[in-house]
């Protein structure tokens, strides 16, 4: 009898102790995933977007002007209550960058439309917070190309033609800079272990800070290419062609995954990315931001100090080409 009740005794401790060791291992295996990584995690096995070949979601003005009349295409337009009242596109509603999220929420049924498109002054804004709303999980989020700028010539003067210049020309490198080794992840502090509550904690504060803190000027980076690591997110044949010194060039669609060069971005630096427009690169900078990472945006991308080059290489270059003559509502 005493060797039964030893018996009994032992076998509770051994499995008292064990399912301990299962109950903490558990609580352990939840502290050790990272806000990142349930984020990261989330956004990849639900649609990877950046990585994809849906971004950049972009449309042209051609097709917003041939559906007007579509009850499926619905336009936003995301710039200041004067520059809309100067004009806009037909049925087009005014909307702050700021309040868009509610707006999708609360005013209209976005799967009801086919195509939502954002527009603004160059298309850079509007492209960063359709980035925002992908990122939520609205598919039909586009936004325009070149912004207003593609509609009609005096919003083109306004934004893309004074800003298109070839002032560092001669001041870019060919040398193939390497991408540093995977380091660590930014710490996000959302306070929420659920991955649609840390996204959605995220959104809201990208959708409350203003574009413009996420711009930088292409001289400033030239300039101060030390405050900077620089993303050159274009094909290796262009990043070949010559580059911002001390770029890293990240390919379009693939680098940017947790198993790709993700972690190769640095947490304690300013992330500044740039392509051809400024366009393709404000959905990065809307997804890294998202992330945890300091990121900007140059603005009008390589437009902005090699133009010339991009016309000659036709490589995504803004002319009066690109400016049409489309009618809009005053």
């Amino acid at each position: 009898m005493k060797k039964l009740t030893s018996y009994l005794v032992l076998l509770f401790f051994i499995t008292f102790f064990t399912n301990s060791y299962k109950i903490i291992g558990q609580s352990d295996a939840k502290i050790s995933a990272s806000e990142f990584d349930i984020l990261i995690e989330y956004l990849e096995a639900n649609g990877n977007f950046i990585n994809s070949e849906a971004a950049p979601a972009i449309i042209q003005a051609e097709e917003v002007k041939k559906n007007l009349k579509n009850p499926k295409y619905h336009v936003i337009d995301i710039r200041s209550d004067s520059w809309f009242e100067y004009g806009h596109i037909k049925n087009a509603v005014n909307v702050k960058a700021a309040d868009l999220l509610t707006y999708f929420e609360n005013t209209i049924k976005p799967e009801d439309f086919e195509k939502i498109t954002l527009v603004c002054y160059s298309g850079q804004s509007a492209a960063y917070f359709s980035g925002l709303l992908r990122l939520a999980g609205y598919n039909n989020v586009y936004n325009m190309k070149w912004g207003m700028s593609s509609w009609r010539l005096d919003f083109a003067e306004n934004s893309w033609l004074k800003n298109i210049k070839n002032d560092f020309a001669e001041s870019l490198e060919t040398t193939e800079n390497a991408k540093a080794e995977k380091g660590i992840s930014p710490v996000l502090n959302t306070g929420k272990t659920d991955a649609k509550e840390i996204l959605r904690a995220q959104l809201e504060k990208a959708f409350a800070t203003p574009y413009k803190e996420s711009i930088i000027k292409s001289a400033d980076v030239f300039e101060n290419a030390t405050n900077y690591y620089v993303v050159n997110y274009w094909d290796q044949d262009k990043y070949a062609f010559g580059h911002i010194p001390g770029a890293i060039q990240y390919q379009p669609n693939a680098s940017l995954s947790a198993t790709a060069d993700l972690l190769t971005l640095p947490t304690d630096k300013k992330v500044a990315v740039y392509g051809s427009t400024g366009q393709e690169t404000a959905y990065v900078v809307a997804y890294l931001n998202i992330l945890g990472y300091d990121t900007g945006n140059i603005a009008y991308g390589a437009n902005s100090f090699i133009n010339k080059k991009l016309k000659e290489n036709k490589w995504d270059a803004f002319t009066n080409k690109e400016v049409n003559t489309y009618p809009v509502i005053e």
